[in-house]
């Protein structure tokens, strides 16, 4: 992935803003447009320019990951020729969503006439996390706060794939009062996975609600993620079962700690 320029604040007569493709995946559009809202803020107040993505839909991994590979093509194509008209990082704020752009549409374009913009927008994509890692300083001086106990859930693509796991830590450490309770099960799936929680209904309830009774255990009153796709796994869960904790993006809770 590519790197970001660290520390800029235009508040303090830094230089003038990076300009980052914000691409909100078709699960921030559809179903947590405030968490696209939140990620959006977040970013402007490390001072970087966020400019939208017009026409970008799917990166194409449903179909991919079940092997449809054309077909996951033939949706990842609108999306890879929107990217390609914008500028500077794309910053995706969902992890499953950033490990298949960064190191699976160069393999899914091969010998495809858009091969050469696969592999140029998959170098631009870094995920939401990991760019506000390298603004610890400008998070610090915002005096955030959210007064309660967390736990955080680390995503199967994200932790495996991207390798990021220490960086949503090291933001959530910028919040005060809040107090982040290891987990046993952190880096132990969910049970979404795409289409596995279509064909093995059973084994992807007990899935979630196992790492559901993990955070219940050790009392968080909230379950943070940077993968949409968990968060809507584990909060449908939870939502069915009445039951905390609640379940939030890591840029929701930032939001919520007055990062705005």
């Amino acid at each position: 992935m590519i790197g970001i320029r660290g520390g800029a604040d235009t508040t303090r007569g830094g230089h003038l803003p990076d300009t980052v493709a914000l691409f909100p995946t078709c699960l921030g559009d559809l179903v947590m447009p405030d968490t696209v809202e939140h990620a959006q803020h977040a970013l402007g107040v490390c001072g970087l320019d966020v400019r939208p993505v017009r026409g970008g839909t799917c990166c194409g991994q449903p179909a991919f990951n079940a092997g449809f590979h054309p077909h996951a093509r033939r949706v990842a194509r609108v999306s890879v020729r929107a990217l390609a008209q914008t500028t500077g990082p794309i910053v995706v704020p969902a992890g499953s969503c950033a490990a298949m752009m960064s190191r699976h549409w160069v393999g899914l374009f091969a010998g495809d006439r858009d091969a050469e913009l696969a592999r140029q927008v998959a170098g631009r994509v870094v995920e939401f996390s990991a760019v506000l890692a390298t603004h610890l300083d400008v998070l610090e001086r915002r005096h955030l706060s959210w007064p309660g106990t967390a736990g955080y859930h680390d995503s199967c693509h994200m932790l495996r794939e991207l390798r990021l796991s220490g960086e949503p830590r090291a933001v959530l450490g910028c919040v005060r009062d809040l107090e982040l309770v290891p987990l046993a099960s952190a880096d132990r799936c969910c049970g979404f996975g795409g289409t596995f929680s279509v064909r093995y209904p059973e084994v992807s309830v007990a899935m979630a609600d196992s790492k559901l009774d993990d955070a219940r255990s050790r009392g968080v009153d909230v379950l943070i993620s940077a993968d949409p796709g968990c968060l809507m796994q584990l909060g449908g869960r939870a939502e069915r079962t009445g039951d905390t904790p609640r379940v939030i993006h890591i840029a929701t809770l930032l939001h919520e700690a007055g990062l705005r």
